[in-house]
């Protein structure tokens, strides 16, 4: 993400440090519903959370791990396990790479897509309070690119509320 085209919000969601924060909560989860299942002992999912719920992962270890294996979810993982111990070894069971990546990428785009939302809600807003404000101001209407019979600014504010309320359902 270019700096300068975002904003620290939504260039927060796509940083390595959430990326592995969220492959750290999606093994975790996983690790709960294997005990659950009784495949894996409770307290070693207890465990998993517990020593690594509030760690900042040590991006550079990864990469360094990484250049080693080739292989970005094995690097974290084995990242994991210098944190957590030996019950690493029931993280990721049953699980693919692309269960981790797929899963992150889903909740990445649902937070960018919440970020976009609250911001459109915000414009709603705004052309909502300036359509009423402007339901009697005088303006050319056009028509193919050319003038038209006059309207109202207020009107032209609506089309776009109802443009953008169409563009925030779809979103």
């Amino acid at each position: 993400m270019i700096s300068r085209y975002t904003r620290p919000e939504m260039a927060a969601i796509w940083e390595a440090q959430t990326r592995f924060k969220i492959w750290f909560e999606i093994e975790a989860h996983a690790a709960d519903a294997l005990a659950e299942l009784g495949v894996i002992p409770k307290e070693a999912a207890r465990t998993v959370w517990a020593k690594a719920r509030d760690v900042i992962f040590d991006v550079a270890r990864i990469d360094e791990i990484e250049r080693e294996t080739r292989h970005d979810v094995i690097a974290f993982l084995t990242h994991l396990a210098e944190i957590v111990g030996p019950e690493a070894r029931f993280v990721h069971q049953g699980m693919t790479s692309s269960d981790v990546l797929d899963t992150c990428l889903n909740v990445q785009l649902t937070r960018a897509a919440d970020l976009l939302i609250d911001d459109v809600d915000k414009v709603l807003s705004a052309l909502k309070k300036r359509a009423f404000e402007h339901k009697m101001t005088p303006t050319i209407g056009r028509s193919h690119g050319i003038h038209a019979e006059p309207v109202t600014f207020g009107l032209k504010l609506a089309y776009a509320y109802a443009e953008f309320t169409r563009a925030r359902e779809r979103l």
